[in-house]
């Protein structure tokens, strides 16, 4: 028996393992931080469990609502999301399959906003919000999912790669208007790179902090990371109290990472079997 094979796939198994534990270190010492007092946490880096979980959330929910941010939060982004992938995968489809004037130059335009640091445009966003009396609502924070570079790129990739012209053509031999053919025969195809898409712009719409802060005045209105950095006591902040709030806004990423992982996984599993 070579040993050659058995020795590779072991040195193989135990990086990925060790790369697993670098990547779950963080969520444990995440967790592992809320249940503790706000001095052990100041005094030193801590590995076991501790007792005080319930008096850190009771001081999180008596200095904030933290449950009507965690709603205000998911409302955004899954409406942002929404808005995103579409608009994306509906522009990514146009530049892919579609022969028009100017199309190779708009597109160079369209991936040289990628290169503009949004931070440098919001006083600017901001001036237009206030022009349109759109301050202290959600469309500022909805609506601008509809323009994103780096999806409508991604999506063009996944259109030129996984949606074969045949399939539009055959479409239209059957008489479906163009926006048929996308809803009906395109999106399906788009369905893997739609649910990477979707992770991206998932995470970053919920991490979003910047954003609310400028637009949004009203403390009910807030989105749940504006609302975790408030947590202060009167000196200092509230440490205990900002982690159980952190591990509250992770939750729901986790859950949304997983079925969107699996969807790409089935997709890609598909493509391999159908190839």
């Amino acid at each position: 028996m070579r040993l050659g094979p058995i020795v590779a796939k072991t040195v193989m198994y135990l990086f990925l393992i060790l790369i697993a534990i670098t990547c779950l270190v963080p969520f444990y010492s995440m967790f592992i931080t809320s249940t503790h007092a706000n001095s052990d946490i100041a005094r030193s880096l801590l590995f076991w469990p501790g007792d005080q979980f319930m008096e850190n959330y009771n001081r999180l929910i008596e200095t904030v609502n933290i449950w009507r941010g965690f709603a205000n939060t998911i409302f955004i982004t899954v409406a942002f999301t929404c808005l995103n992938l579409y608009f994306a995968a509906l522009a990514g489809y146009g530049f892919s399959k579609y022969n028009f004037k100017y199309r190779g130059g708009l597109f160079l335009f369209v991936l040289g906003t990628m290169m503009i640091p949004g931070q440098l445009g919001i006083i600017g966003f901001y001036k237009l919000m206030n022009a349109l009396n759109m301050l202290n609502t959600y469309w500022p924070l909805i609506l601008t999912g509809i323009r994103d570079a780096f999806g409508i790129f991604l999506m063009k990739q996944i259109a030129d790669s996984s949606v074969p012209n045949e399939i539009i053509e055959s479409g239209r031999i059957d008489g479906y208007g163009e926006l048929s053919i996308f809803h009906k025969l395109i999106l399906p195809l788009m369905a893997p790179g739609l649910a990477t898409l979707g992770i991206f712009s998932f995470i970053g719409k919920w991490n979003d902090f910047l954003t609310p802060m400028i637009i949004l005045f009203d403390n009910d209105l807030q989105t749940l990371p504006v609302m975790i950095a408030s947590v202060k006591s009167q000196f200092s902040s509230d440490f205990g109290a900002q982690y159980v709030g952190i591990v509250i806004s992770v939750v729901p990423i986790l859950i949304f990472f997983s079925i969107m992982s699996k969807r790409i996984i089935s997709g890609v599993a598909a493509g391999a079997v159908k190839g």
